[in-house]
């Protein structure tokens, strides 16, 4: 149509592990629940839940696992990965701005990204599709992901000496 819709996934897991703060060592792992899609519309959100978009029902779960996050400069990086949906997976590759390392005022070590990206809905198997009273498509098949995220970075207690 002329205008986008968005969403977003209410129910997620979000992990980054790294070699200390180097951050090309990263292993980013993403889970989302498909029943947790919210477009402010339920009618719409109920759709897209069940067979025509992301079958819910049998494929409950969106999954990312990365591959590589490589370093392009002070603030960007390319994040390279596997992406799961309605059981099928598909290399990406997602832009990575990099926001920063901060501590909080209670201590915690912090750092931001903001994740962009677009896949092809047909790809992961997603081929829905209507046409419009004069023959216009009213669905794209790309998607853009966006995401803003922030990390706190987990303490690691100590190994105590036997």
């Amino acid at each position: 149509m002329i205008s986008w819709v968005t969403g977003s996934f209410k129910q997620f897991n979000a992990e980054v592990e790294t070699d200390g703060d180097d951050f090309t060592t990263a292993v980013v792992n993403f889970t989302a629940q498909v029943n947790s899609i919210s477009t402010n519309n339920e009618q719409r959100d109920g759709h897209l839940k069940n067979g025509d978009f992301f079958d819910a029902e049998t494929y409950p779960e969106i999954k990312f696992k990365s591959t590589e996050l490589q370093r392009i400069d002070e603030e960007n990086y390319q994040l390279e990965g596997v992406l799961t949906v309605r059981g099928i997976s598909k290399p990406v590759v997602l832009k990575a701005d990099f926001g920063g390392i901060i501590q909080d005022p209670w201590g915690n070590i912090r750092t931001g990204f903001t994740i962009d990206g677009k896949i092809n809905r047909k790809d992961f198997g997603i081929s829905f599709s209507m046409v419009s009273e004069t023959g216009g498509i009213l669905l794209g098949e790309d998607v853009t992901i966006h995401a803003n995220v922030e990390f706190v970075k987990a303490v690691v207690p100590a190994a105590v000496a036997a």
